[in-house]
C-alpha cells in the first residue's frame, strides 16, 4: 500500500487534540501483560501497525488477547514460563522496538523462534542488541550484515551480567533487562546518558523489583509479574509534530491533551523552549506510574541554537520534526552527537537534509548531526519520505510555512504510529489530503 500526502501552503493550527497512545508504552504493555499472571486491561492502547505486530506475536505464542473496543486490550497473561512455540515466523512489520525487545524475551524461552520484518526493518542493525544478549548465553543468528531475519534459539541457560552501554539506547537496555528475568543471578545495565525508562517503570508497576542507582538499572531472576491496569498516555512523539507546527505557524494556539511527559522523553519540549517556543505544561499528574500533562502551545518566533548534547537521547525520535522547526528559525541550528538517527527507519539526517534542500533550506550534513540555516519561508516541492512515518509527518507540518504546495510520497507507514493522522491534522487546521 502506498499513500501520498498533498499539502496546500500556509494556515495555522488551533483547538484541542489528544494524539494516539504512546507507542513505547503500548508495546511494553502487551509484552509484560502477556508475561504476567492474571488479567491485564490496557486502555489508550495505540492501534497502530507496530503495536499490533507485537500483539499478534504474543497471540501466536499462545497468549489470549481480546480487543473489546478500539484502543482497549485485555490480556490473560500466561506467566514467565507459559509462552508456547509459534507455528510460523513472527512478523514484526516495521517495528524495530518490537524486534529488539522480543530478542530479550525470546532468549529465555525453551523454543526456537524466527523474527522477520518488512524491507525497512530488514536493513536495520541488530548486533548491538544481540551482542550483549550473547554474552549472557543467548544464541541469536542474524544475516551476515547483522540484520534481520533473526533466529533466536531456545533452551539456552542465561546468566546475569553487568552491561555498560557505549551508546545510549532504551531498546538495548530494555532487551537486556527483559532477558534478565530468565537469567541466573542479577542483570544490570549502565547507560552513558539517560534514555526512556518505560521498561523499568512498567516492570515495577507489574510488581517486579527493579533496583536503580543513577544510570544503572538491575533485575534479579526468580520474581513474577502480576497483572494490573495500564492507562497509556498520549505519545509525546506524536504530539511533537503539533508542537512544532503550532510553533512555526503564526496565529496557532493548540492544547494537546493527556500527553506523557516522562522526563526521559521531554527533550523536544526543552529544545523548542530553548529556541523560543511558547509551550506551557499544565495540570501535571501521574497515571499508572507515568507523568502526564496537557501541553498548551502557541506561535512564537524561533531562533537557531546549538542543541545541547545531553538533550539528544531525550528527543531522539522527535528530531525530524525539530529539523523543520530549525528550518523556520532565525539563524543557524547545530546538532551533534546524534549518529543514532542514521539507523532509524531511514537515515533521518540525510533524508531530512534532502527534503529540506528541496524546500530551499541550506543544510550541512555531518556524521553525527547537521547544521541547518533557518529562513523566513520554505519553498515548495515533492518530498521522498523513504517510508519513514516521522519524515512524512514532519514535512506535512513544513507546509504551514511554505510558499507553495508540498507533496510527500511513500506515507503508508504513518499508520505504524499515528493512524488517522491526515484527518486529525486537517481538523486542527492543516490543509492536507491523502491519496
Amino acid at each position: 500500500m502506498t499513500s501520498t500526502f498533498h499539502l496546500a501552503p500556509g494556515g495555522s493550527l488551533r483547538g484541542s487534540l489528544r494524539v494516539p497512545g504512546d507507542k513505547s508504552i503500548s508495546h511494553r504493555s502487551i509484552m509484560l501483560g502477556a508475561l504476567a499472571e492474571g488479567r491485564t486491561t490496557v486502555k489508550g492502547f495505540l492501534d497502530g501497525e507496530d503495536c499490533l505486530a507485537t500483539l499478534a506475536a504474543f497471540q501466536a505464542m499462545g497468549v489470549p488477547i481480546e480487543r473489546p473496543e478500539p484502543n482497549t486490550v485485555i490480556i490473560d497473561g500466561v506467566g514467565l514460563h507459559g509462552l508456547s512455540a509459534p507455528s510460523a515466523p513472527l512478523d514484526m512489520g516495521n517495528s524495530g522496538t518490537a524486534m529488539r525487545l522480543l530478542c530479550g524475551v525470546l532468549a529465555g524461552q525453551s523454543f526456537d523462534t524466527e523474527l522477520v520484518g518488512d524491507a525497512s526493518l530488514t536493513r536495520r542493525p541488530m548486533r548491538r542488541v544481540t551482542a550483549p544478549l550473547t554474552t549472557m548465553g543467548a544464541r541469536i543468528d542474524t544475516s551476515e550484515q547483522g540484520t534481520p531475519p533473526l533466529r533466536v534459539h531456545g533452551g539456552q541457560r542465561l546468566h546475569g551480567e553487568h552491561h555498560t552501554l557505549e551508546v545510549a539506547s532504551a531498546q538495548v537496555k530494555s532487551a537486556v533487562l527483559l532477558a534478565g528475568l530468565w537469567s541466573e543471578g542479577e542483570t544490570c545495565v549502565t547507560e552513558p546518558a539517560p534514555t526512556r525508562d518505560h521498561t523499568e517503570r512498567m516492570l515495577a508497576g507489574f510488581g517486579y523489583e527493579v533496583r536503580q542507582d543513577d544510570r544503572t538499572a538491575c533485575v534479579t531472576s526468580g520474581g513474577r509479574l502480576s497483572a494490573c491496569a495500564v492507562d497509556v498516555p498520549a505519545d509525546i512523539s506524536s504530539a511533537a509534530f503539533f508542537l512544532v507546527g503550532a510553533s512555526i505557524a503564526q496565529g496557532s494556539d493548540m492544547l494537546l491533551q493527556h500527553v506523557g511527559v516522562n522526563p526521559t522523553r521531554t527533550g523536544v519540549i526543552d529544545i523548542l523552549r530553548l529556541m523560543g517556543a511558547s509551550i506551557e505544561v499544565l495540570d501535571r499528574r501521574e497515571i499508572g506510574g507515568e507523568p502526564v500533562a496537557d501541553l498548551h502551545v502557541r506561535w512564537a518566533p524561533l531562533r537557531g541554537i546549538a542543541i545541547p548534547e545531553e538533550l539528544v537521547p531525550l528527543a531522539i525520535d522527535e528530531f525530524p520534526a525539530l529539523f523543520v522547526a530549525a528550518a523556520c528559525a532565525e539563524g543557524e541550528t547545530r546538532l551533534t552527537g546524534a549518529s543514532e538517527l542514521r539507523v532509524k527507519e531511514s537515515d533521518r539526517i540525510q533524508v531530512m537534509a534532502d527534503g529540506l534542500a528541496t524546500l530551499g533550506v541550506e543544510c550541512e550534513v555531518r556524521p553525527d548531526g547537521i547544521r541547518i540555516q533557518g529562513r523566513e519561508m520554505l519553498g515548495a516541492g515533492a518530498i521522498q519520505s523513504h517510508g519513514d512515518h516521522r519524515i512524512a509527518m514532519s514535512f506535512a507540518m513544513a507546509a504551514l510555512r511554505a510558499t507553495g504546495p508540498i507533496v510527500v510520497h511513500d506515507c503508508a507507514n504513518v499508520a505504524t504510529s499515528f493512524p488517522g493522522f491526515p484527518e486529525r491534522a486537517r481538523g486542527a487546521g492543516l490543509a492536507i489530503t491523502a491519496a
